[in-house]
Formats: structure tokens, sequence, C-alpha cells
């Protein structure tokens, strides 16, 4: 089940908050504990709350603090995005957002709304939230100014974004739609929507789009002079009053508004008698206009009335005061019970409520973006925290990563090395290390040293290692750091910032070794995408693996995928897909699809296949129509070292992908290989995933 859904509209002013209101209710009838959550708010000034969050904890009693309820103001969320800062965003985003899914039962995430120009962008920005958080989402479309056919249109785009974009769609909610095409609308909507997608159509109601007097005054900054209890009044029409008293009467109709100068007493007086006439229809409000105030008499005499109309004044001029009016859109305040359960009842009279519940209950989230992916490695490495031995410890940036590692209090650390010349760069590089979970270990002079060295000594001695020759490797960072994980003084090694590959997997497999049912060590890289992690194997470890060779390499990497939180769905690359291709590789490939076949049937997979067929849905539903993992493809296996080494290095320059790897695979205890040319990150990360899989161990 997924523990959220997110609500969002792809064009303003189309009465989301109906929806979000109505799933709310309903879902507080299933669920007791739930969480309201905005990524992003439009109200920026800090003295006033979000009228859609207020209104949320305020009418259902929800107990989440107002601060956790959004991550950035609109203001906030442009100025980052314009300094090219979206990673914080969407990291930023998924915290607090998992700060809430854990705490509760539910969260119902409500997107950001539309207001003015950039429509696009925010819908885009909504749909990368979604995605990021690994949330369906319930498409609010707005139905009002459209024919039936358009509203079918737009929602048909939509969907097809949303589909490109891989991101779930529960159902679709046709708002505000014209009482007379609502039967058409049904009718086109079970015809031309997909079968699997819920939809409904709810009808324009004017007490909900009408914005009220308090709504209106709170907007273009009016000052209440009298009917401060009127002010729930909603205003479905407005006039100047700028003309005769008699033409001005002929132009009321029901809930007017009424714009005129704050000298006009004969309007002023007129319109409070007609919202009293039978004769006439109710009158809304007033507004007085350029920062005039009616004459005493006329105040004493709206004083003295029992019933009046409310009255606010304002210092802007007549014309631009009419403009600010139009522009007011009506929201749902949380004094406004009568609009709120106005809102609820209209949601559940048009919608199946409980087949969407059901919806939501059985839907499963899909996918892993890259945010998503890192936010949660770093979660599980903290839930146990284990002790990872970093052998390189003359390198920056191995002590820059182990500061942020500690900083974040994911692992505890052993840093190898002279104690003297880490400290002093860590002063040059202004770093502090938390020394409750770390330490700094010079093999050379280490207590642990002479148990190291007869420890190695036994297990190589008949490979015609001496005593001196023990005593030289146990000197060795690397072979020190891999003999703390064996002896179970450190859960596992990461080097290779400094070192090479070899040097530093000789020792692991020298005397770590494989697990049992294991022949070899291999690599994968997860390879976070823009949009998804796929992982990626061997590209570092095998030059040339043999059938047997691969389908182990395969069958180890969906373990590790599965381990990670990638539902393993292996494909089996050649130059060739499905039965077409012939020659020795291809042959090699098809064995090796079939070794993994016979052993794990319990895996998906498929092979031989190309690796646009692999990835790309529309390509491989051409060249292989019948698989369950052409086109989806989370786990690809490469043939050999030299097409798997140079394609993820393609792929992370040419898409910016970042990747995590390469861990190594089929050891009994984890020690895992940098680049010489990683990163910062790429440590940390490195580190993370040498934590998971110690964790497992």
């Amino acid at each position: 089940m997924s523990k959220a859904i997110y609500v969002t509209s792809s064009e303003s002013n189309s009465g989301k908050s109906v929806v979000t209101l109505g799933l709310m209710n309903i879902l507080l009838g299933k669920i007791s504990k739930i969480a309201y959550f905005r990524p992003v708010i439009r109200e920026n000034d800090v003295h006033r709350q979000d009228t859609y969050i207020q209104t949320m904890l305020t009418h259902f009693g929800i107990d989440t603090p107002y601060n956790d309820c959004f991550a950035f103001t609109y203001n906030e969320f442009l100025r980052y995005r314009s300094e090219n800062n979206n990673s914080f965003l969407i990291d930023t985003i998924i915290n607090k957002y998992k700060k809430l899914e854990d705490a509760y039962d539910f969260v119902l995430v409500d997107g950001m709304d539309f207001e003015g120009e950039g429509a696009s962008f925010e819908f885009s920005s909504n749909v990368e939230i979604a995605k990021n958080l690994s949330i369906p989402m319930i498409l609010v479309s707005k139905a009002e100014g459209y024919t039936p056919d358009e509203i079918t249109r737009n929602i048909l785009a939509t969907l097809q974004f949303l589909r490109n974009h891989d991101v779930p769609l529960l159902a679709v909610i046709a708002n505000k739609t014209n009482p007379s095409d609502v039967e058409e609308l049904h009718l086109m909507f079970n015809r031309r929507l997909p079968k699997h997608l819920l939809s409904s159509v709810i009808p324009v109601i004017n007490e909900l789009r009408s914005p009220t007097m308090k709504e209106i005054a709170e907007a273009i900054n009016g000052k209440i002079l009298f009917g401060q209890n009127y002010l729930s009044n909603q205003v479905d029409h407005f006039i100047v009053g700028a003309m005769q008293l008699s033409n001005c009467l002929t132009h009321l109709e029901e809930n007017t508004l009424i714009v005129t100068p704050g000298d006009r007493g004969d309007i002023i007086v007129a319109m409070i008698q007609a919202n009293l006439s039978k004769n006439y229809p109710k009158v809304a409000g007033i507004i007085l206009s350029g920062g005039l105030a009616p004459e005493e008499p006329i105040i004493k005499l709206v004083e003295g009335l029992e019933t009046v109309v409310p009255i606010a004044a304002v210092e802007t001029g007549t014309f631009e005061t009419v403009n600010n009016v139009a522009s007011v859109k009506s929201r749902i305040y949380a004094d406004n019970h009568f609009k709120i359960d106005l809102a609820i009842n209209t949601f559940e009279k048009n919608t199946d409520t409980a087949a969407l519940m059901d919806k939501i209950v059985t839907s499963k989230p899909e996918g892993l973006t890259p945010h998503m992916f890192q936010y949660q490695l770093v979660k599980r490495a903290k839930l146990d925290k284990k002790h990872i031995v970093l052998p390189e410890g003359s390198d920056d940036r191995i002590l820059e990563a182990a500061a942020k590692l500690l900083k974040q209090e994911v692992v505890k650390l052993t840093i190898l090395g002279k104690k003297e010349e880490i400290e002093a760069s860590l002063k040059r590089l202004n770093l502090e290390l938390d020394m409750k979970n770390a330490q700094i270990i010079n093999p050379a002079d280490s207590a642990l040293l002479p148990d190291y060295i007869s420890t190695f000594y036994e297990l190589r001695k008949g490979k015609n290692v001496n005593m001196d020759m023990a005593t030289d490797f146990m000197k060795d960072g690397a072979y020190f750091g891999t003999m703390m994980v064996y002896k179970g003084d450190a859960d596992g090694m990461v080097s290779g910032s400094i070192n090479t590959t070899q040097h530093t997997i000789r020792p692991a497999l020298q005397f770590i070794k494989t697990k049992p049912g294991v022949s070899i060590v291999s690599s994968v890289f997860f390879m976070c995408l823009p949009d998804r992690v796929i992982v990626f194997g061997d590209c570092a470890v095998i030059p040339k693996p043999t059938s047997e060779e691969l389908a182990e390499i395969a069958i180890s990497s969906a373990e590790s995928s599965m381990m990670f939180g990638i539902n393993p769905k292996i494909a089996m690359l050649s130059y060739s897909s499905g039965s077409s291709g012939q020659g020795e590789e291809v042959v090699k490939v098809r064995l090796a699809t079939e070794l993994v076949k016979s052993r794990r049937p319990d895996l998906a997979v498929e092979g031989p296949i190309q690796y646009d067929a692999a990835v790309d849905r529309v390509v491989g539903l051409q060249k292989l129509p019948q698989s369950k993992v052409a086109g989806q493809a989370t786990v690809l296996i490469f043939p050999d070292l030299n097409t798997g080494n140079n394609t993820y290095k393609a792929v992370q320059r040419e898409t910016g992908a970042l990747a995590i790897g390469p861990m190594l695979q089929g050891l009994n205890k984890p020690v895992n290989d940098l680049s010489r040319g990683c990163t910062v990150d790429d440590i940390f990360n490195t580190v993370v995933i040498t934590a998971i899989q110690a964790q497992q161990s």
C-alpha cells in the first residue's frame, strides 16, 4: 500500500481544495493518523500562515506542527531553482515528507497551486516532486470554460506527460463542470480514458466558486467600517456605483458587491435599503474607493440601522479597485464551516469514494528516483551503524567524506595513516572529526599489528609467505584494513582513491574469500539517472566472463539490487535481441540467460537483448512484445568488461548520471573499491552502501 497520495492540477483555479478536503474527510474515516503536507506554499509573509494548511489543521484537528507541513515558500523555491540548486530542493522536500511518513499512517500531499504565469513550470515541478517521493497522483482538471471534448483532450495530453515520466495516476477529477455537460463528459470519459483509471465529474458550485466579502476585503487591503458579522457573504457579481441611483438599482443581481467612491452617500444608503427590501436581491457588500470617508450624517445613519451589509474602505481609486476585486479567487478558510462542509459533500456526492479508497489502498509505489534512493541508503545505514575502515587517510577527499559521514552520524570509522599527518591535514582543511565515532590508526605502530601478522602468516604460509613478508603486507593500509574486516574489528572497508583496484581487491580475495556457492567476485554500479536508478554489472572486475560467470554475475547483481530496494528485471545485453542474431558472443549470452532461468526461476530475465530494447518501452515492445523485461529492465548485465566499463562511463558523462560504485559482490564480508578520480560524494556513497552490505552480512 502506498502511504501517501499526491493531489495536483494542471492549471490555475481548478478548485483543487474541494478534492483535498473531501479526500481528507474520507481518509480519516479509514485511517486514524494522517498528516497534511504542501511541498511549496504561496504565503511569504512570516506573520501569516498558509490558508490551506491552516484550514486542514484546524477543521480536521490534525496535530502536525505547522512548520512540518511545508518545505518552501514559492519565492524560496524560485530562488533555489534560479541558482541551479534543484538537488537541494528535492532532497529537502524528501526529508520533510519522510519525517511525516515515519510519524503518521498516511500523508495527503497537496501540490503547489498555479497563480499567474508559469503553469507549465509549476505542473512539471509537481510531477518531479511526486516522482521523487514515489507517490501516486490524483489529477484535478479544470472543466470551467471548456467543452467536454476539450476537457477530455486536455486530460489525455496530461496522461501522456505523466506516463512519459513514470508517475502513476490513480484518478482524474473534472471539477467546475457546466451542469449541462456532466452527463456527456461522463460518457466521453468512459469511451476515451483508460479503463483502469477512475474518473469523476464535479459540477460547478457557485457557493464554492464565489469569494466572500472577507476574502475580498483582505485581498484588496480593505478596512472594515460596518457589518463585521456579515463578512461571510458570498460575492457572485460586482458593479460600479457611479451612475444615477435609479440606474444603479436596476443592475443589482443576487449577491452583488457595489464599488463606489466613499463620498457617494446616496449609493451607500440606497444599497443598504435595497438589501432590506423584498423587491431587490441580496446585496453582498459595499467597497468605498478613493480613500474617501462618508460624511458624518451618513455614518450616523448607518450606525443606527439594525441590519447592515459589510462596508469596507480602500485607498485605491474606483477603476483600480474594480480590477483588484475582479482578480480575487475564492479560498476556503478555516472559519468558513459552510464552505468546508459544502466542499466535502460535493466531493462525496460526485465521487465513487469506495472505489477511490480501494485504489489508494492497493496502489504500490514503483520505481526509485536517485534522490529517494540516496535518502533511503543513508536512512538504512543509520538504523544500525556499522564500522567502516578507510585505509587512505592521506587523501584529503577521504577526510572530507569522513567528516561528512560522522557529522550525519551514518557510520563509525577507522582512518588509517600517520596520526600527526592526518591531524595536520584536518587543520589545513578546517575539518573536525567526531572522535566519539572515529579513530585514527597507524598500521606500523598499532597494537593490533602482531596479531594481524600472525594471522596473515597462518593463512598464507601455504603460498610461500614468511613472517617478514607477512609483516610488510600488514603495514600496508589495504592489507591492514582488510584484516580488520576479516577479524571482525571493522565491518567493511572502502579503498581505491589512491590505490589501484587490484591492490584493493587482492587481499580480500586472499583471505576474506567468496561466499559459499559463489565462485567469482564481480561488481555493480548503481546508475542514478534523472528519473530512475538502474544497476550495471559487471563494469569493473571480470574482463571476459564465460557463460557460467555471466549467469553468476546476473544472479549476484539481482540479489544486490533487491538488497537496495530495486525490483530486479534482468537484461542480458548483446548486439542482438531474441533469436535473431548469431555469433559466438550472442551464443554465450543466450546460454548465460538459460542458466539464470534454470538456477533462479523466480527472477525475471531476458536475453540476449540490445540496450535500447532493454530500457526503452517502445523499442522493447517492437522487438520483444511478449517480454516481461524488455523496455523496463532495472539490472543490465554486460557481456564483457570492455563493453560495461565504457557504457557506464558514457552514460555517466553524457547524461550527468551519478554512478555509485563499483560495489563488489560475492565476498564473505564487504570490501569496496573507489575510482582514483572519485569525488567526496562518491566516497560518501560508497561507504554508505558498504555499511548496508555489512548489515546484510
